[in-house]
Formats: structure tokens, sequence, C-alpha cells
């Protein structure tokens, strides 16, 4: 209690209770601020900002990477990339793979999730398929396989005199595809390696999202059941919205996988395609560097390679949040 003739100075309740709350800077808090804050964002600095902005000056400069001299030659490089077709043409590859990798490997990994997680019998415990967890290792199993493993085995597969595709179809009387050039044709080399890449992931994320499904509650699957909602029903209504940050991670590291590609379009097709129809940026880049000797133009595709990958990473986040993607589902 405090006593009836005491004075309380105006504002000094709230002063001495702003200074309780403030913290008093001792050793160990410095040292730990030092040590888990200070020494990554070096680490970062050094390692990841300096490197770029490293790519940026060589971007701006006509270094051939083979001699210790450069000329300075401001934006040149980059308005000789954007008037270059075959450039254009590597961009326009990435923008479709960009679209259509990451949609069609998400919805056959959450196909695939939701059907070894809860598309079993409609009547008793809600569980998936029987012999789920065969399928899931069978479909994890492409992702263990290295990508330049797995593109050589698709060349092979895909190659149009002694293949396995073509000695499939032959077999079943579809003798159009007696040595038909599935790398080789424009219509279908791009077909062909998105399939290739879509093989090698689904199985990945089809674990990432299973462990998400895991994670909701069961009694909200037996609650649709009782209404009367069907699998389809299901998924989209609860499924899908309370796993949301799990698809919205696949979708960027796909979309980032589809800006670089490398590894596969150099293993099943090295030269770019038929017509430039494979190509992508990190290979112009790769023939420009070490094959034409200007590293500073291949620092420019660079730098515009990782300026489309923020981009692509920053439309992501921003539609999410637009959507509501930030919102607790059960309000």
């Amino acid at each position: 209690m405090i006593p009836l003739d005491t004075k309380v100075q105006p504002g000094s309740g709230r002063s001495v209770a702003a200074r309780r709350r403030r913290k008093k800077l001792t050793f160990d808090k410095v040292s730990f601020m030092v040590v888990f804050l200070g020494v990554p964002l070096v680490i970062y600095l050094i390692f990841v900002i300096s490197p770029f902005a490293q790519a940026f000056y060589y971007s701006m400069t006509d270094w051939s990477g083979f001699t210790p001299t450069m000329n300075f030659i401001g934006l040149s490089n980059y308005q000789k990339l954007f008037a270059d077709e075959t450039f254009m043409k590597a961009v326009g590859n990435n923008i479709l793979l960009v679209i259509v990798l990451p949609i069609v490997t998400i919805i056959l990994s959450l196909i695939l999730a939701t059907l070894v997680t809860v598309g079993g019998s409609s009547r008793g415990q809600i569980k998936g398929l029987r012999n789920s967890s065969f399928y899931r290792v069978v479909s994890f199993f492409p992702y263990t396989i290295p990508a330049i493993a797995i593109g050589i085995m698709w060349g092979q597969i895909y190659d149009p005199s002694s293949g396995l595709l073509n000695g499939m179809l032959t077999s079943v009387g579809l003798n159009q595809f007696k040595s038909f050039p599935w790398l080789g044709d424009e219509r279908t080399a791009m077909i062909a390696t998105i399939f290739v890449i879509v093989w090698s992931f689904v199985g990945f994320y089809m674990v990432l999202f299973v462990a998400g499904i895991k994670g909701i509650p069961a009694e909200l699957f037996e609650a649709a059941r009782i209404d009367g909602a069907g699998r389809i029903r299901t998924a989209v209504s609860i499924t899908v919205p309370l796993i949301r940050d799990n698809i919205q991670t696949a979708y960027i590291y796909m979309g980032i996988l589809a800006l670089d590609a490398f590894v596969y379009m150099a293993a099943l097709n090295s030269g770019g395609g038929p017509n430039n129809s494979t190509l992508v940026m990190s290979q112009q880049l790769f023939f420009t560097a070490f094959n034409k000797g200007q590293f500073g133009l291949a620092s420019a595709m660079g730098v515009v390679l990782a300026v489309m990958t923020l981009l692509f990473s920053g439309i992501v986040f921003l539609v999410n949040r637009l959507t509501g993607g930030n919102k607790d589902v059960s309000e």
C-alpha cells in the first residue's frame, strides 16, 4: 500500500518502469552478439555480397578472363546482351521452365503425397494407400541419384538408334518412333528435358508435402469426411491451405532450379539443342566465358540471372502475401 501523503511525481512511475525494462549491456550479451551475429554477418559479406559486387564490376569491363588487364566499358555488355538473339532465346527458355517446372512438379508431388497419407479407404482410420511406404521409397529414389548421372542415363534412354524408349514404343507397334530423335527434334527436346527434371524431383517434394500433411490434425479430415467432402474437395479446402508454406518453399526452390538447370541441360543437350530450343542462360554463360574468353560479358549474364532469381523469389512472396498466405487458416 502507498501512504496517502506520499507524493508521486508525474511520469515517475513510467520512467522507473522504463528503466527496469532497459537492459544493461554485459560482457556475455556483447560477446553473444559478436559471435552469433557479427561473425555470420562478416562471413556473409565476404563470401556472398563481395563476390556479387565483384561480378557486377567485372560485368562492366572487357575482361577476357585470362589476362590481368581490363578496361571499364560501363553498361556496354548489358546492351550487347539484350541485342543478342541467342541470349534472349536462352532467357525465353528459362522463363518457360520457371512457368512449367514448378507447377507440374508441385501438382504431381501433392497428388502423390495426398495418396500416401490420406488417400486410402474412406472408412475407418484416416490413412494412405496400401503399401504407401513402398511408394515413398520408389518415388524418392531418383532424388538420390546425382543430376549428371540422371542426365547421362536419360540421354541413353532417349538415344534414337539404341535407346530404351524407342525400343519399347516400336515393340508395341508404334513404328513411327523408330530412330526418333527425342532430344534432336525441336518439337520434343524441351518436353523430354522437362520430363527428366520433373521425374528426378517429384519424390523429394512428395516427401516434403507428406511431412506437412502429417502435421495436420486427423480430426479435420474426419470432419470433412463426415460432411461428405470427397478426396479432391478435402485436398483443395484442407490440405493445400494448411501446407501453404511448404508449397511456397517448394515453388521457390523449383523456380531457382528452373532458372539454372545447367547440369540437366548440359548432360542431355550440351550444345543447346536444335535451334537452341533447350539453351538456358547458365549454358550460354559457360560458352561465353570459357569458349569465347569473354568473362566480362559472361559476368553480365550472371548478374542478369541473379536479378531474375531475386525478382522471382520476391514475386512469389508478394503473391503469397496478397492472397492471404500469412493469415492463420483457423481464422
